[in-house]
């Protein structure tokens, strides 16, 4: 999605996100962006105390930049790949992505969504403003898209070892593992979207690794629509009811730290549960993690041989 880096960029950051009905739907059509404008003026200073908690912005870009450069390093060892970088809604935005592609002369692409799990409000409205953007450009791209990931084998093994060394932190203690992935309006999982059967599927294959059974919340809800259920603070209210001590909150569907894990985590969870009388820490974010990188340099591979592209293995 992308994230303001600096404080001066949180309101039309988030003005471009309630902009899309994709993520958010808030009334008729018609009255999207006008709602869109006084909920980000509504939320903007709220925002930013959260953003100044951090040190004044969202390091996402950085981060997403530097897994973009490893993996690039990955992928030249099997032909000539570049890498670039589209965010949603804040820079390197999807027009200036494509206007890179067109003014290089690349016409095959391979479209590698950083939401493991696919859904309408993320990858799909990711997707469909590319193919807008492209089909303003008239280049024309051979086009082959990742459309989801949810069991890939590296990222599995990336959560699985970030578990395994958040459990060392209890001092032998067998923490609750708790799992947190982003919130998604109800509405979209009946009427269809897969986000939540791809989100049970990665924690089935990770429990398979790890034997550790854990629970599922929903974190990060914004807007006046039903979310997902059960949110990440009521969770820790049950958790605190039936007397755990110990949480490792893992936070399944973010693969870069930003706002939702440095501040909405680290700082919001974790003091709502020292209240409760527990003790919370987080596995650490993937981030640019090598095994977690190489299963990316995986997806990239897989789509280009499927499209016949490269045919080495290697």
């Amino acid at each position: 999605m992308g994230g303001p880096e600096r404080l001066a960029d949180v309101e039309p950051f988030l003005y471009n996100l309630f902009s899309d009905r994709r993520i958010i739907r808030l009334g008729p059509r018609l009255l999207q962006r006008p709602l869109a404008w006084w909920i980000a003026r509504k939320r903007a200073p709220k925002s930013c105390q959260s953003y100044a908690a951090i040190g004044g912005g969202s390091p996402l870009t950085r981060i997403t930049r530097g897994q973009g450069e490893r993996l690039g390093v990955l992928l030249a060892v099997h032909g000539s790949f570049s890498v670039i970088i589209a965010m949603r809604y804040w820079h390197p935005l999807t027009e200036e992505a494509v206007s890179e592609l067109v003014q290089n002369n690349i016409s095959r692409l391979v479209v590698l969504p950083l939401y493991p799990h696919y859904s309408i409000a993320t990858t799909g409205s990711s997707l469909s403003r590319l193919h807008e953007v492209i089909n303003s450009k008239g280049h024309p791209f051979d086009i082959a898209e990742v459309k989801a990931w949810p069991i890939e084998p590296h990222y599995i093994a990336s959560l699985g070892r970030a578990i395994e060394e958040g459990c060392k932190h209890f001092s032998g203690r067998t923490p609750t593992v708790l799992y947190s992935a982003h919130s998604l309006p109800a509405k979209f999982v009946e009427e269809g979207d897969p986000y939540v059967e791809h989100i049970n599927a990665t924690i089935r294959a990770v429990e398979e690794r790890t034997k550790i059974t854990g629970r599922l919340a929903f974190q990060s809800r914004s807007g006046p629509v039903r979310w997902l259920t059960p949110s990440t603070p009521d969770m820790l209210q049950l958790l605190a009811q039936e007397g755990c001590k110990d949480i490792l909150m893992v936070p399944l569907s973010f693969v870069s730290d930003h706002v939702e894990t440095l501040y909405e985590i680290d700082i919001l969870y974790r003091e709502m549960a020292e209240k409760l009388g527990m003790r919370l820490i987080r596995t650490e974010s993937l981030n640019v993690k090598e095994d977690f990188i190489a299963g990316l340099s995986s997806l990239v591979l897989d789509a280009a041989r499927t499209k016949g592209w490269i045919s080495i293995r290697q």
